[in-house]
């Protein structure tokens, strides 16, 4: 149909991936248990035919397959030995991603956030706060800006308390990566404090859309965060 390659997909029997959102200019990204890794990679073979080379880069896995679609793969962290290998060939791969990688997590909303340290998608150490934040007000006049007033001092200190959690929480945890989520600017702000500075090399291009940070969503975050993400392209 006009000389147009199929969309990759990798979906059958027995496979789960998690949430999944389209890549800019086609395509697809989801994520993946390392567990279900093999199983995943038969999917694609299913539907794509033989995977004919594998790439290996510092930060990602390149599958190219038969009809000329690609998986790549990527890890939370980074760290790869750059190879070239004929075929499927993930031996790499699943030896990074069996190390005990610590993952730290920073979700920040208006009025709440978590922070916490994980390993093998489970949360070891955590703290969590939620402070009242007004929402809008339609109202005009002295009384809107009375209430801007207070809505700003409200953001204000919630995301001072929000620093203090990640300094506490995050600063001296020795961690490998840092995985972030929320607020684009809210978490912004918190990195900024100076005494956070040493967290910057370790922050992930990875972001996790998430709802309100509480403990639950700390636990999910910290599962989405071992998964590998994988940008399906075809």
């Amino acid at each position: 149909m006009g000389g147009r390659r199929p969309v990759l997909r990798a979906t059958g029997p027995g496979l789960t991936v998690a949430r999944g959102r389209e890549l800019a200019g086609g395509g697809r990204a989801v994520e993946v248990e390392p567990g279900r890794l093999e199983r995943f990679c038969a999917g694609v073979v299913q539907r794509h035919g033989p995977v004919v080379g594998t790439l290996v880069r510092s930060g990602f896995v390149l599958l190219t397959t038969a009809d000329g679609s690609t998986a790549e793969l990527v890890p939370v962290v980074g760290g790869l030995d750059p190879a070239e290998h004929e075929g499927l060939h993930l031996d790499e791969l699943v030896d990074h991603l069996a190390r005990p990688w610590r993952v730290g997590l920073l979700l920040v909303r208006a009025g709440g956030h978590t922070a916490g340290v994980a390993v093998d998608g489970a949360v070891l150490t955590s703290s969590t706060d939620h402070r009242h934040v007004q929402g809008r007000s339609a109202a005009g006049g002295w009384s809107q800006q009375r209430f801007a007033r207070r809505r700003a001092g409200q953001t204000r200190s919630a995301l001072e308390q929000a620093t203090e959690t990640a300094v506490r929480a995050l600063r001296d945890a020795e961690l490998d990566v840092l995985v972030t989520g929320g607020d684009r600017a809210s978490v912004a702000t918190v990195l900024a404090d100076p005494r956070l500075a040493g967290l910057a090399p370790l922050l992930s291009p990875r972001w996790l859309d998430v709802g309100e940070p509480r403990r639950v969503t700390l636990d999910l975050a910290a599962a989405r965060a071992h998964c590998l993400e994988v940008l399906l392209r075809g």
